[in-house]
């Protein structure tokens, strides 16, 4: 694949789409989000990319959201087209921010600013990894802009509605202590460290089993603001799918063989926060 406003690159198991565009704060385009789309279809479809990270070229932004140059371009062009990005046949305004069918995990490096649009895309990650002079905002506010690429929806699901509203009806911009604060980040880190980080813990996660963490992401996402007993439901179907597999039989025989990551002897445990109870004896 080439692409002129995004990069892809390879790594591993590990697959990173980065905003290519620090000219204009990394914003998005028609032709970004053309090739956004194509990327992320990319990413699911392929059998061997086991984990995404998404960040944004240079020190200044993530990305800034929309190209508000091309911003009648990146609306629907006619009532018909409304009218199915209103039943969801379309995949978004600024790239496949619809999607909610990608469960293989998302990390994002917020390397810069990430507002409007930007921010919205930060939400789609499943954690969010910010250097220290990320900021945050609905800044579309003044310019009499709203959201369009599921920053009403995941928001509020990640920081709660309270302080989801403030953000959007202020469009306040806040810093990377008070998003790690208020849950919007997972961690802060240096500046120009967010990528190496996000690399570090997306090599992590794909050393894993990843059938579980699919079914499990899935369960997560489908049943998220259900009632409970619906939830419970899709927990079950995604569960059961996985006892289908032989991925779980795997997993229990190394279990049962005491074929344990964290329990080799000479080798450091690879669980993240394991008590040192569950660390091989010296």
């Amino acid at each position: 694949m080439s692409f002129s406003d995004i990069a892809v690159e390879r790594k591993g198991p590990v697959v990173v789409i980065r905003f290519d565009r620090p000219e204009v704060h990394n914003c998005i385009g028609p032709r970004t989000h053309d090739e956004l789309v194509e990327a992320w279809e990319a990413f699911n479809q392929d059998a061997t990319a086991k984990v995404a990270v998404l960040t944004g070229t240079g020190d200044r932004a993530f990305s800034s959201g929309g190209d508000l140059s091309r911003a009648l371009d990146l609306m629907p062009q006619s009532p018909a087209e409304a009218e199915a990005h209103d039943r969801g046949e379309m995949p978004g305004l600024l790239g496949p921010s619809r999607r909610v069918d990608i469960y293989k995990p998302i990390v994002a490096a917020i390397n810069g600013l990430a507002y409007a649009g930007g921010l919205e895309w930060a939400c789609f990650a499943d954690i969010r990894i910010a250097e220290e002079h990320a900021t945050f905002g609905v800044t579309c506010r003044r310019w009499n802009i709203g959201l369009a690429d599921g920053g009403t929806q995941r928001l509020p699901r990640i920081i709660g509605l309270g302080r989801a509203l403030d953000l959007i009806v202020t469009g306040r911009v806040i810093d990377a202590r008070e998003a790690e604060r208020i849950g919007l980040v997972s961690e802060v880190v240096p500046k120009g460290q967010s990528l190496a980080r996000a690399l570090d813990l997306a090599g992590y996660i794909a050393s894993l089993p990843q059938e579980a963490i699919r079914t499990d992401k899935e369960a997560a996402v489908r049943g998220f603001g259900l009632p409970l007993h619906e939830g419970l439901r899709i927990e079950a179907e995604c569960f059961n799918r996985l006892v289908a597999s032989p991925a779980l039989r795997e997993g229990l025989r190394k279990f049962l063989e005491r074929d344990h990551p964290d329990r080799r002897a000479g080798q450091e445990p690879i669980t993240p926060g394991l008590p040192r109870s569950f660390r091989p004896e010296e």
